[in-house]
């Protein structure tokens, strides 16, 4: 939705009124000093309101402006309405003859409507070109240089980054070498307590009937896996 436009009229709402006029009044200095800086001309603003409070803005001193403003009223008086309607007249035909010429030199630069030219005015022309191409070449060569080293500078830091990614693999991969061998040597340790442990449970089992065997009178022959004897009865 777009903004209701405002009737240009006097706002008979006194609080309206002077709310209006202090945004309108912020807004027309704003504007005076945007058109100061971005044109590099002297404004002045002088403002009273109803209550014959005075407001002023000046882009340097107000008083020079309006001294300047005096001086040049006494140096060129005001023309009347149709001296400056011919004056208006006259700046409106140069512009367009200036706009005339413009469009044939672009026309001329373009390759067109060169059937009336000598040859000086088509060397002039050709120099004319020469001259455009050759500051086209040198911005041209200026902008692919500053994108080759823009370019360089990315590929010399992923060229940092990739070495610090590879000293850091290299550190992870030390790292987990030797986890592995600790993890190897917990391993093969507890591989050898049960080891050592089955090997120590038979025997506690198998001394007691060994030792009645030979109370009673038998030779018993032991292999090495423990795991058969053979024996033979003696005649005392």
């Amino acid at each position: 939705m777009g903004k209701r436009k405002i009737a240009i009229e006097r706002i008979d709402d006194i609080p309206n009124r002077q709310v209006t006029f202090s945004k309108r009044r912020s807004g027309l200095v704003k504007k005076a000093r945007e058109l100061a800086i971005l044109c590099d001309v002297q404004v002045g603003v002088i403002v009273f309101s109803s209550t014959d409070k005075l407001y002023e803005y000046g882009s340097s001193s107000l008083e020079s402006i309006i001294g300047r403003y005096h001086k040049q009223k006494e140096e060129h008086p005001l023309m009347n309405a149709a001296s400056e309607a011919k004056f208006w007249q006259r700046e409106a035909t140069v512009l367009r003859q200036e706009l005339q010429q413009l469009r044939e030199m672009h026309r001329q630069l373009m390759g067109e409507q060169l059937s009336g030219f000598g040859i000086n005015e088509m060397n002039d022309l050709e120099n004319q070109l020469k001259m455009s191409l050759k500051r086209v070449q040198v911005r041209k060569d200026q902008i692919l240089t500053d994108e080759i080293k823009e370019l360089q500078q990315k590929g010399n830091r992923i060229s940092q980054e990739n070495v610090e990614l590879y000293e850091r693999i290299q550190v992870i991969s030390k790292e987990n070498a030797g986890l592995k061998k600790i993890y190897e040597a917990r391993v093969m340790n507890e591989e050898n307590e049960r080891f050592n442990l089955q090997l120590s449970q038979p025997e506690s089992q198998s001394s007691e009937p060994l030792t009645k065997a030979m109370e009673q009178g038998y030779i018993v022959f032991l292999q090495t896996d423990y795991s058969c004897f053979s024996s033979s009865s003696l005649t005392v």
